[in-house]
């Protein structure tokens, strides 16, 4: 019996960039990590699309923990 597991949407990848505005278009609930040097050490700032509004979708920014290895 060959199941097909259900895959993950391409929504849910978090995607880099190296700075906010070479994020083309951010939909609603999109979420990605921006590395330019604007958190403090060890974090990374996180935009998110979290409202709709009539002007199109308004964009949250907050720094996170940077997620990984350690890098020495």
């Amino acid at each position: 019996m060959n199941r097909q597991w259900p895959r993950r949407p391409q929504s849910t990848l978090v995607q880099t960039f190296s700075r906010e505005r070479d994020i083309p278009d951010l939909r609603l609930g999109q979420r990605v990590m921006v590395d330019d040097g604007s958190c403090p050490a060890g974090q990374i700032k996180e935009v998110m699309g979290s409202q709709m509004t009539e002007t199109g979708v308004l964009r949250t920014r907050k720094c996170i923990q940077r997620l990984g290895t350690k890098k020495r």
